[in-house]
């Protein structure tokens, strides 16, 4: 007869996911997912049967996590469309400057893993991504459209090609903040961004 586990396994996700956040999937040992869950090595396998796994089920729970709370600002009927952007980007960069490594942002796991693994065969992970960023270009165009009926969004282009557009910027922006940039500095960024909303 099995043993009961007697570890929080969605705490021990929870700290998997920040460990991978930090450090990426190559470089996260089997050590430092010991150390950041507070799980023996068999305790992680016995649960999660790999390392591989158990990046799947954290930038799964990153993934619900994160791209929830930015589709509740960009669905805020309350706001104009271009409020709701505008909204999303101070929540960006706020994030930015709440999560930090060795003096530096950590970025956006989802934007980390597409630049990492982009060169792997990871089909679970790629269909992960690919249905995250469906679901944000999908919020980023009723923002946009939103705000084309209200008035707040005036240029001619696309939804589409917008939302694309404010996509790319916000992941520019994380690489940025990753890189040393400032509030400021991406503050200056979104603002630029915004401009072309109107433009």
């Amino acid at each position: 007869m099995a043993r009961p586990r007697t570890f929080d396994e969605d705490r021990a996700l929870e700290a998997a996911m920040r460990a991978f956040w930090a450090k990426g999937y190559e470089a996260t040992s089997t050590q430092d997912l010991c150390e950041a869950t507070g799980l023996g090595r068999s305790s992680i396998y016995n649960t999660f049967a790999s390392k591989r796994d158990l990046f799947r089920r954290a930038l799964g729970r990153y993934v619900d996590t994160m791209t929830a709370r930015q589709c509740t600002v960009l669905e805020d009927a309350s706001l104009s469309g271009a409020d709701r952007i505008r909204a999303l980007f101070a929540l960006i960069i706020d994030g930015e400057y709440e999560v930090r490594g060795n003096g530096r942002s950590i970025g956006c796991l989802t934007v980390n893993t597409t630049i990492e693994l982009a060169r792997y065969e990871e089909p679970e992970i790629a269909a992960l991504l690919e249905r995250d960023l469906a679901r944000r270009l999908d919020d980023l165009r009723a923002a946009l459209e939103a705000g084309r009926r209200d008035g707040s969004v005036t240029s001619e282009r696309g939804a589409d090609s917008l939302a694309r557009f404010l996509n790319a910027v916000i992941g520019g922006m994380r690489v940025s903040a990753q890189g040393g940039a400032d509030r400021a500095t991406l503050e200056a960024v979104a603002a630029t961004a915004l401009d072309a909303l109107t433009s």
